[in-house]
């Protein structure tokens, strides 16, 4: 809004034209100080403003903020559905995938009942998700986390890693007689068949 000027009238530092205050004895007038006292900034219609703008601003950052938490709420939201719900865990996920990858890099293969592989596949997300690492989930431990730390039966352990030898039946050699012609299994058949062992336990 452009000021109005006129021998009677100013421009106000906020472009509000404002009247001169009436000096003494009726003529209009008076010092600069008396005028910018109407219209500077922290005083009456300057302090009014900033006041306004300062207002403005609170709710423009409090909109951001709560637009970023309703993001943070749906993203943990959607984490945990992923993790909670009724599909296979992200953890489950990465271990499956491992396990094809590894399967098809050392030439192995996955246990003719694939009620096995789901198990021992199971295992290594559940040691996944509580120790940090896929700790095998087919032996006695006094210390896990001594354990992991240690790494020596980290999935895929020493002995499968120098000699191919997987106790936990979960990679198996061409010549052995357990061993299945998959090298592949899908996250949801590993959910419903460790589901179905423990039902049936």
């Amino acid at each position: 809004m452009s000021a109005l000027r006129c021998s009677s009238c100013f421009a106000s530092p906020v472009g509000v034209a404002v009247r001169q205050p009436l000096a003494r004895g009726g003529a209009r007038g008076g010092s600069l100080a008396a005028v910018g006292a109407v219209g500077a900034p922290g005083k009456l219609s300057g302090g009014r403003f900033w006041a306004r703008e300062q207002l403005r601003i609170s709710r423009v950052r409090a909109a951001g903020e709560a637009e970023a938490r309703t993001a943070s709420e749906a993203e943990a939201k959607a984490e945990g559905a992923e993790d909670g719900g009724d599909g296979p865990s992200k953890s489950l996920i990465q271990m499956t995938n491992f396990s094809e990858r590894y399967a098809k890099n050392t030439g192995t293969y996955f246990c003719s009942d694939p009620g096995v592989t789901a198990v021992v596949i199971k295992g290594l997300a559940e040691h996944k998700d509580t120790l940090g690492a896929p700790l095998c989930p087919c032996r006695h431990y006094e210390d896990k986390e001594a354990e992991v730390a240690q790494g020596f039966w980290n999935c895929p352990c020493v002995p499968m890693r120098e000699r191919k030898e997987c106790h936990c039946m979960l990679f198996l050699t061409e010549d052995n007689p357990f061993r299945g012609d998959e090298q592949t299994i899908d996250p949801n058949e590993v959910q419903s068949l460790t589901e179905e062992a423990k039902g049936a336990l």
